[in-house]
C-alpha cells in the first residue's frame, strides 16, 4: 500500500523544510483532489527550474540565464557590491527596496573546522570583481556571529583602495538575515557603519 502514488507524494512533500506529515498529507489531497491544474502546474514548473537553473557568472545568484536580472540590470549601481553569505538574504535585501547595488553571494562563511576556507567561498572571484568593475564600496552583510564576522574581517583585509562597511544596525548579534524583518534590513543597510572607523 506504501507504493500507492499518495504516499509517495505525502513523502516527497516532506522533503520541504518545516512540512511535516500532516502537512504534506493536506498538501497532497488538495493538490490530487482539489486542484489538479495547480498540481499540473507546479510539477511543470518544479522541473523546468531543476533543469534550468544555474548560478550567475557573476555574483553567483540562482537564474535561469547566464547573469542574473540584478547583475544584468542597467540601472542598478555598479559602484556598490553587497557580499551575503546565502541567496535567501539577497532576497531579504531586495524586498525592502533599499539597495539598489549589486551582490556578490559567498554561498557560506569561512569555517576551517568545517573545511570552509577562502577558496570554497569564492574570495578570489569577489576580489576580481571587484578590481576589474571600478568597485567604490563594498557592503559586507555577513551575519553577525563568530564566523561571519571573521569572514568580514578576512574580506575586509584582502581588499585595498575601496571603501568597506559593514551593517549593523538592527541586526541582533547571531541572527541570520533570511529571518530579519524587512524594516529591520533596510534600517541595517542604511547605517551601515565603515570597518576603517575600527
Amino acid at each position: 500500500m506504501r507504493n500507492d502514488l499518495l504516499y509517495q507524494l505525502i513523502e516527497v512533500l516532506t522533503i520541504l523544510p518545516g512540512i511535516g506529515k500532516k502537512s504534506a498529507q493536506r498538501m497532497a489531497l488538495y493538490l490530487i483532489d482539489k486542484n489538479k491544474d495547480g498540481a499540473k502546474l507546479m510539477a511543470n514548473s518544479i522541473l523546468e527550474a531543476v533543469e534550468n537553473i544555474k548560478r550567475c557568472q557573476r555574483c553567483r545568484m540562482l537564474t535561469s540565464e547566464d547573469f542574473c536580472n540584478i547583475c544584468s540590470d542597467k540601472n542598478r549601481d555598479k559602484k556598490s557590491i553587497c557580499v551575503v553569505e546565502h541567496i535567501s538574504d539577497v532576497l531579504a535585501i531586495e524586498s525592502t527596496g533599499g539597495y539598489r547595488g549589486t551582490y556578490f553571494v559567498l554561498l557560506g562563511r569561512l569555517s576551517p573546522m568545517d573545511g570552509i576556507g577562502p577558496d570554497e567561498l569564492g574570495i578570489k572571484d569577489l576580489i576580481k570583481i571587484i578590481h576589474n568593475e571600478d568597485t567604490e564600496e563594498v557592503i559586507l552583510a555577513t551575519s553577525s556571529t563568530v564566523e561571519g564576522d571573521a569572514t568580514a574581517l578576512y574580506i575586509k583585509e584582502n581588499i585595498k583602495n575601496v571603501t568597506v562597511s559593514r551593517i549593523s544596525y538592527g541586526i541582533p548579534i547571531g541572527g541570520e538575515l533570511e529571518y530579519v524583518d524587512g524594516n529591520t534590513i533596510a534600517r541595517a543597510i542604511t547605517g551601515r557603519r565603515s570597518l576603517d572607523d575600527n
